[in-house]
């Protein structure tokens, strides 16, 4: 009955909510008003302020078996495992009825358009008992509304059955969303075992056939592409109509990271790095308009994919161009081509071109000091992980964030096992195989799965750090090494601005995520006389339909919690 509730007054207030989520109410959500769940009743503080051990549990199961759904995402990879039936959910799912006595279920959302498919799960009060999202815009929207729960009293009441899950996330993961004014907490942050964002990687046997060095500057990077150009012909021979001597995708403000944030003042404080922080893609920093400047100089100059703004999420279009060997220089994700084994970018390459072709990374933007500063997520800044109002087995769940964080779990979920997805090496570094079957990961080291944790995170640091050049089947290990150290090269981590609600920011996330892509797009694609007419007034757009407000409530919340200075500890 719950769920038909919600699902009705979701649906009815949806477009005045969106609205209005601004409007200065700070009342809570009843999210626990209308329902107790199951085992909310069971657990309770101690006078002394201990965790109070439930009495639902005997040797941490329950009498009678739950069920829970849990949030995965579906990638559509092309010879993928199915996201919710394979070698690792049955591991799941057979590990949580034994040790828990609760049955998992999966529901696949699909990666690429899942802040609108939660949305709509929310919105139908369908959506799994588990949610995860890297949009937390579109859990406080909810949350305003009534539909998600209030996780602070759980996250402390059954903190003697969940010792895996502090002992992994820690206060500070734990309570990185928690509202300093009214102490409400509508997600827990995923911890990220590597911060590393974005590089930039080129093609190694092109500047060996030109006799070229990589760059190690952005006039150096420019150069570079200019000799791609020019020596199409003899790069790519009767293909020389294809080069595309640098690319980038729709998401420019992601994909070109490194420039944009080398145009940023290196010495920038942290209320201006923060007032202008909403974006990530750093639309509105000071310095970002002189970086995609250049790539708008670039672009005219034939230097840059021509089509790269009619290709949306999800769109196999760039990658089948570097598979095919006809891109000389990207930036993405850090390990980008070395990703999903023998279907990666380079392994692709080297069946296509030759056993010399490759891309490998290069540190090339450099900023005003001269260094290459790249602008990192704290191990917070991960997924967020949310539980909808109409989950009523909350215990439940966070045993199963619980048993997705225990290090053997993790462990095992990122390596399979040993002969089918790894082997183990002398020097006892594990070797990532390529999987057939059930045993694909559809993401890099299973991060579909644990969502507490992204990235490489073996039940010791040592192996960890022996074993993650080695996590990349049919890929150099010295390649992913050489990835790794440019990636952490002159890093910043972000900090935690906790300054509560940002209520101008609540439920235009998505409104203000499609019109950067269209600033960012429309700005690289003009002509060059039209840049800042393009540039400045879709910009204004983008700040007149909610990004001042952001702006503006910013600077005065930072006034207000961090008064006479610009500078966090």
């Amino acid at each position: 009955m719950k769920k038909k509730v919600l699902s009705i007054l979701l649906a009815n207030t949806m477009v005045l909510s969106l609205a209005a989520c601004g409007s200065g109410d700070t009342t809570q959500p009843a999210a626990n008003a209308d329902s107790t769940p199951k085992a909310e009743s069971s657990a309770a503080a101690s006078s002394d302020g201990e965790a109070k051990t439930t009495s639902e549990l005997t040797d941490g199961k329950f009498a009678e078996t739950r069920h829970i759904t849990v949030e995965v995402y579906d990638r559509g990879n092309d010879g993928g495992s199915d996201p919710t039936n394979n070698m690792y959910t049955e591991y799941i799912k057979k590990g949580m009825l034994e040790d828990h006595n609760v049955e998992v279920e999966f529901v696949k959302v699909p990666r690429w358009t899942e802040v609108d498919e939660i949305n709509n799960l929310l919105a139908a009060g369908t959506a799994p008992d588990i949610c995860v999202t890297y949009s937390y815009p579109t859990i406080k929207t909810y949350a305003e509304m009534g539909g998600v729960q209030d996780l602070s009293s759980y996250v402390e009441d059954y903190k003697n059955e969940i010792p895996n899950l502090w002992n992994w996330l820690g206060e500070t993961n734990m309570y990185w969303d928690k509202d300093p004014d009214d102490g409400t907490l509508w997600a827990i942050e995923g911890k990220l075992a590597n911060n590393n964002r974005v590089n930039t990687f080129v093609r190694q046997d092109w500047l060996d056939k030109l006799n070229m060095k990589a760059p190690t500057t952005t006039e150096e990077f420019e150069e570079m592409l200019i000799a791609f150009r020019d020596n199409a012909d003899v790069l790519l021979g009767a293909d020389a109509d294809k080069m595309v001597p640098y690319s980038v995708s729709y998401d420019v403000g992601w994909r070109a990271a490194t420039l944009i944030e080398s145009f940023i003042d290196p010495d920038i404080t942290d209320k201006e790095y923060y007032v202008n922080g909403f974006d990530d893609r750093k639309l509105t920093q000071n310095g970002t308009k002189e970086a995609v400047r250049l790539l708008n100089k670039w672009y005219n100059a034939g230097l840059m994919w021509d089509n790269f703004a009619l290709y949306g999420s999800g769109d196999t279009t760039e990658d089948d161009n570097m598979k095919a060997g006809y891109v000389g220089a990207f930036s993405h994700n850090w390990d980008y081509p070395f990703r999903n084994g023998s279907d990666s970018v380079n392994a692709n390459l080297q069946r296509n071109v030759g056993e010399d072709a490759k891309f490998v990374a290069i540190d090339p933007f450099d900023d005003s000091k001269g260094t290459h500063t790249k602008y990192v997520s704290s191990t917070a800044g991960d997924r967020k992980i949310f539980f909808p109002i109409t989950n009523d087995e909350p215990l439940a769940c966070l045993l199963y964030l619980d048993w997705i964080s225990e290090p053997e779990h993790i462990e095992y979920l990122q390596i399979g096992d040993e002969g089918v997805t790894h082997n183990k090496l002398e020097s006892g570094a594990i070797q990532t195989i390529a999987a057939t079957g059930d045993a694909i990961q559809n993401s890099g080291m299973n991060i579909d799965y644990t969502i507490t944790c992204n990235g490489l995170n073996f039940t010791s640091k040592e192996l960890t750090d022996l074993s993650r050049a080695y996590g990349y089947a049919e890929i150099d290990p010295e390649l992913v090494q050489q990835a790794n150290e440019i990636a952490q090269t002159d890093a910043v981590p972000a900090k935690n601005v906790n300054v509560g609600n940002i209520e101008a920011e609540a439920g235009v996330g998505d409104t203000l995520s499609a019109k950067r892509d269209q600033v960012y797009d429309n700005a690289v694609i003009a002509a060059e006389a039209d840049f800042d007419k393009v540039w400045d007034s879709m910009l204004a757009d983008y700040l007149s339909a909610g990004g001042q407000a952001i702006i503006d409530e910013r600077t005065a919340k930072w006034d207000e919690y961090f008064p006479g200075t610009d500078m966090l500890p």
